[in-house]
Order: C-alpha cells, then sequence, then structure tokens
C-alpha cells in the first residue's frame, strides 16, 4: 500500500479511532456469565457438601474428601472455561479487527482518502497476538478463582466455620471475579483496537500521530494528561515515564492516537 501524502502540502491529523463500546459490552458480558455460572455451581455445590458433613466437618477425613470434590470441581470449570477460550478469544479479536479496519476506512474517506485493509503478515501476527493474550486471561479465570475458593473452604472447615461464613466469603471472592472479568474486557477493548489502528497506520505508510487523551477516567493519569496533543514515531510510541508507550497500552487507559497525514513539499 503506497503511503499517504497530504495534496493541500500540509499536514493533515486524522481522527482517532476509539474503541467499541458494544463490542467491550458484548465480550463484557460473555465473560460475566461465564463467571456467574461458575460461582452458583460452587456456592450451590459447597452449601450441600458442608451440610452433610457437618458435624464431623472439623475432622480430617471430611475435610480431605471435601478438598477431593473440590478439586473435582475446580478441573472440571477448568475445562469449561479452556474449551471456550478460543472461540470467545477469537471472535473478540475478529470483532476489534474489523471495527478497527472500518472506522479507520470511513475516517479516511471522510478526509478524501479511499484504502482498503489486507491481513498483512504483521496484521495477522498482531491478531494471533491478541488472541493469544485473551485465551490466556480466560483460562486464568477459574485457576485463580478456586485457588482461592480453595483456601476459604479449607480455613472454613478446619475451624469449624458455619455455612454463613462460608457464602459471605465466597459472595465476595465472586465480587472480585466478577470485576476482574470487567477489567478484562475494558481493558483488553482499549489495547485491541490500539494494537489494530496501529498495524493499519503503519501499513498506509504513516510515521507520526498525536496522542490524544480520552478524558474519560475519574483518575486521569497526570503523564497521560500531559502527553495530549504531543505528537510521536508510531514504529517507537511516545516517551512517558521513561519508557515508550502507545495509547491504550496501560492498563485501563483509554487514550487514543490521531495519525498525520504528512504534507507534499516541492
Amino acid at each position: 500500500m503506497a503511503a499517504l501524502v497530504s495534496p493541500t502540502g500540509q499536514d493533515i491529523i486524522l481522527k482517532g479511532v476509539h474503541p467499541n463500546a458494544g463490542i467491550e459490552a458484548a465480550y463484557k458480558r460473555k465473560l460475566r456469565k461465564m463467571v456467574a455460572a461458575m460461582s452458583k455451581s460452587v456456592e450451590y455445590w459447597l452449601a450441600a457438601e458442608y451440610r452433610a458433613q457437618i458435624p464431623e466437618i472439623a475432622m480430617d477425613s471430611p475435610i480431605d474428601e471435601l478438598n477431593r470434590k473440590l478439586k473435582k470441581l475446580s478441573e472440571s470449570w477448568q475445562k469449561k472455561f479452556d474449551d471456550g477460550a478460543l472461540n470467545l478469544a477469537s471472535w473478540f479479536a475478529t470483532a476489534s479487527k474489523s471495527y478497527s479496519d472500518g472506522s479507520m476506512q470511513k475516517i479516511l474517506k471522510d478526509a478524501g482518502f479511499t484504502v482498503k485493509f489486507k491481513m498483512s503478515k504483521s496484521a495477522r501476527v498482531r491478531f494471533n497476538a491478541v488472541v493469544s493474550e485473551n485465551v490466556g486471561l480466560i483460562k486464568s479465570i477459574p485457576e485463580q478463582y478456586f485457588t482461592q475458593v480453595e483456601g476459604i473452604v479449607m480455613r472454613a472447615a478446619s475451624r469449624g466455620r458455619d455455612l454463613e461464613y462460608l457464602t459471605k466469603e465466597l459472595k465476595k471472592r465472586y465480587d472480585i471475579t466478577d470485576r476482574r472479568a470487567k477489567l478484562i474486557a475494558i481493558d483488553q477493548s482499549n489495547k485491541a483496537t490500539s494494537l489494530f489502528t496501529q498495524q493499519n497506520q503503519i501499513d498506509l505508510g504513516l510515521t507520526e500521530a498525536d496522542w490524544q487523551h480520552s478524558t474519560a477516567g475519574k483518575h486521569p493519569r497526570e503523564s497521560h494528561v500531559a502527553a495530549n496533543g504531543q505528537r510521536y514515531k508510531i514504529a517507537k510510541g511516545m516517551l512517558i515515564e521513561g519508557e515508550y508507550i502507545y495509547p491504550g497500552e496501560k492498563i485501563n487507559c483509554r487514550c487514543i492516537s490521531r495519525p498525520v497525514i504528512p504534507g507534499f513539499n516541492d
């Protein structure tokens, strides 16, 4: 694809591509549904097991049996997440790539340029990286959840805690896991959009972009606010707090880039 050049002789600063709220919401909904089903299953199963083993719950044998059954339940849910991870991650990456391409095409069309993006070798590498990262994150949800649940159940059983205590602790763990699922969806939406948009800029032969702060967060990073409007090399990133980064790269960062089509001077 030939590099774009402004016909006016002046730099053209294009609009930036914001993450798609619909894709983010759908991804969040899918993850939270999986987490809710897992948590409900665990709470129901443990309540039944806990009641069945009282008053012997503080004895070694019942605790060992409870732990064995909990591990079996953990393996079952880990397999469910593992089995669904690739399809969900692939859907997310495909939707994000399609949206990023379409948004960039529209922005360019509004500026008087007609382009069509193809899946270049570099774009394919980035696409696979997004899929791989999200597969890992999805699989990590039950891993972290059951590690904490096992500790909660064993402590409750060994100390003779009642079912009410156990239920409250499991509810706390569910809330934490649910928040993590939401964070994954938000953060990965930012990252994937940034990654695909950056690749499109490179494929267009563009070399510079302006950093645009999102102004959306309640507690914005001061360094990102200060970077607003500053120009950086697309191949290198913006130097912020001692490292070169890209908009949307840091966790919860919703900043975007505004690529620059350079002017042509005789």
